[in-house]
């Protein structure tokens, strides 16, 4: 195996996109819900049907790769068909697969999302999968870690027990809903040796213990890298501009935006850079179905950073 930056470590899925005829759905609104309601029992047609990988460590892998990062996905998936399906289309992406185990006589993570009026409704399977770690951690100056399943506990901790000696690896950590829920202090182990930290608002209130930040993210921003990350991801108090662009399909924005400043970094850019990166690869991701079609790659990146400018996109500072 040839040397790799970046070793991404979390889960993988097969995702499936339908795509109701609108005419044969019911959505009742109000202020709170929007409910999308079809007849028990009745045989609705779709109009469109899609298949992608997709899964925060899968999107993060190929993601960078795409970028010209050398990435390895260190992975476990069931051993059935799914399973085989996500490590090809890894390989066809040029994603190293040798940190890939199988589990036997489990099944690989499943989603399948309704897509309707630009929104999505997810239904999701996980199996209950021991993570394997390899004998030998792999050597590489960046780790991605992501979400897991149930037992995450354990495997965060023999990842931080083969990582912490080595001052020269930098985990950057993107944790899941799961993990968010579970509690701060599940996860403080991570957050304790991290560079940097991908969260939304939300998760970042959840996860500092401040119930409102609007107005206050500095504070916010203080509270969580105090927890441990020497970089949060809008670090040292920077704000990126958003693209005007539609949304056809939002699944994997947030992995898009950390794979294109996550690559950004790891090619030496610095942070307000890279969150431009993030910006205009999300900007990209969300004119496709699926988290991975619209992934951009090094040809395609300077392009978009220069539309970037011509729409007067931006980092600043504040």
């Amino acid at each position: 195996m040839e040397k790799i930056d970046l070793l991404t470590i979390g889960d993988a899925s097969l995702d499936a996109f339908i795509f109701p005829t609108e005419s044969e759905a019911l959505c009742q609104m109000n202020d709170k819900d929007c409910l999308i309601c079809f007849s028990y029992g009745d045989k609705i047609p779709v109009r469109d049907l899609e298949f992608s990988i997709g899964g925060n460590a899968a999107n993060n892998a190929v993601g960078t790769r795409r970028l010209g990062i050398r990435s390895s996905a260190l992975l476990t998936l069931g051993d059935d068909d799914i399973g085989s399906q996500i490590i090809e289309k890894l390989i066809n992406d040029g994603v190293d697969t040798s940190n890939v185990f199988r589990a036997k006589d489990k099944r690989s993570n499943y989603s399948l999302a309704i897509n309707y009026s630009g929104e999505r409704t997810i239904f999701t399977y996980k199996d209950e999968i021991d993570y394997k770690l390899p004998d030998k951690f792999p050597d590489a100056q960046w780790v991605y870690l992501t979400s897991m399943g149930s037992d995450f506990e354990d495997t965060y901790a023999k990842i931080v027990q083969n990582v912490k000696p080595r001052q020269d690896i930098k985990i950057v950590f993107n944790p899941g809903s799961r993990q968010i829920r579970a509690g701060v202090e599940k996860i403080k182990n991570v957050l304790e040796v991290s560079y940097m930290v991908y969260i939304n608002r939300e998760e970042a209130e959840k996860v500092s213990g401040m119930e409102e930040s609007r107005g206050k993210e500095k504070e916010l921003l203080d509270r969580v890298s105090a927890l441990g990350p020497r970089v949060p991801v809008e670090g040292k108090y920077y704000r990126s501009g958003v693209m005007p662009v539609d949304a056809y399909e939002r699944t994997g924005a947030g992995d898009a935006f950390g794979s294109g400043c996550l690559s950004a970094l790891i090619k030496g850019k610095n942070i307000d850079e890279a969150l431009l990166w993030g910006t205009v690869n999300s900007a990209s991701v969300i004119g496709y179905v699926g988290a991975q079609h619209g992934l951009l790659s090094e040809d395609e990146i300077g392009t978009w950073l220069e539309r970037a400018k011509s729409c007067n996109v931006e980092v600043t500072e504040f």
